[in-house]
């Protein structure tokens, strides 16, 4: 049976444009919004969605999408409560790819089998855990692979030809392409130069390559979009949940908010012919 994230990007491949994928945190800013949140991507243009598992300590997450675990946890989500959203959106949407990503450490207090088990039941098709290298494979990632989870691996400016068979060995579904040096949200990529690692990605793997950290609107969404096979959008969505709070709760113009800047996005990533 062909993966969900492999037969999105079989789709988008033979349809000639690259995928947005959209990540919102789970939980934030309260559970019902967040489902709300999920239910709502796929027809604003999501292709494939990256849910957040909220965490204290998100090292590599910049200030937006660090407030938003934060919001999520205050608000009472749980890595529990996050399989449940999964299970409620699988419900009605058979089709959409849900990719988790976080931390380790909410996986080992929950139990790596039972976790691997209940993610797989819930409906989710892969993971990325930021603080797996490949040297602990046997700890999250070759058990992920034995459920039927795609563990999909970041690569990064500084991933070298040497470091890279390394990365790709048990990576599956996409590799995510890092494409600054730091946190989430915190810089604007230099687009010739994400060209150029794509295409150096490209000679080793035949596997899609996302770019993400740094994607902040539909301009460069769009360039982006012209030489990967994913765009990756997560701290401006989330700071358009921020910016539709009132009094730190959700308002009415949350859900549509969010959504709105999903369609702008989705209309440039998709117009990219290639």
């Amino acid at each position: 049976m062909v993966a969900r994230i492999d037969r999105r990007f079989e789709r988008l491949a033979a349809e000639r444009r690259a995928a947005l994928v959209a990540f919102i945190m789970a939980g934030d800013p309260d559970s019902e919004t967040s489902l709300a949140l999920l239910k709502a991507l796929p027809a604003a243009g999501a292709d494939i969605v990256e849910l957040g598992m909220p965490f204290t300590d998100p090292m590599a997450d910049g200030p937006p999408v660090q407030a938003a675990g934060l919001r999520a946890l205050k608000a009472g989500q749980t890595l529990r409560a996050t399989l449940a959203m999964v299970a409620a959106f699988r419900a009605g949407d058979a089709d959409t790819p849900v990719v988790l990503m976080g931390y380790f450490n909410p996986i080992y207090v929950y139990g790596v089998e039972p976790f691997l088990r209940d993610a797989r039941s819930a409906g989710v098709d892969g993971l990325i855990v930021v603080d797996c290298p490949p040297e602990e494979d046997d700890e999250l990632c070759l058990p992920a692979r034995r459920q039927g989870l795609s563990f999909v691996r970041l690569a990064t400016p500084t991933t070298d030809d040497n470091r890279l068979p390394a990365v790709l060995a048990n990576t599956g579904g996409f590799l995510y392409y890092v494409s600054v040096t730091g946190v989430t949200g915190s810089a604007t990529p230099d687009f010739h130069s994400v060209g150029q690692a794509v295409a150096r990605f490209k000679r080793h793997t035949s596997l899609p390559i996302a770019v993400g950290f740094g994607v902040k609107d539909a301009s460069s969404a769009r360039s982006i979009a012209s030489v990967a096979d994913g765009v990756v959008v997560g701290s401006a969505l989330v700071e358009a949940v921020r910016h539709s709070l009132r009094d730190g709760k959700a308002s009415p113009s949350t859900v549509p908010a969010v959504t709105a800047l999903v369609e702008d996005l989705a209309r440039s990533v998709h117009g990219v012919a290639r």
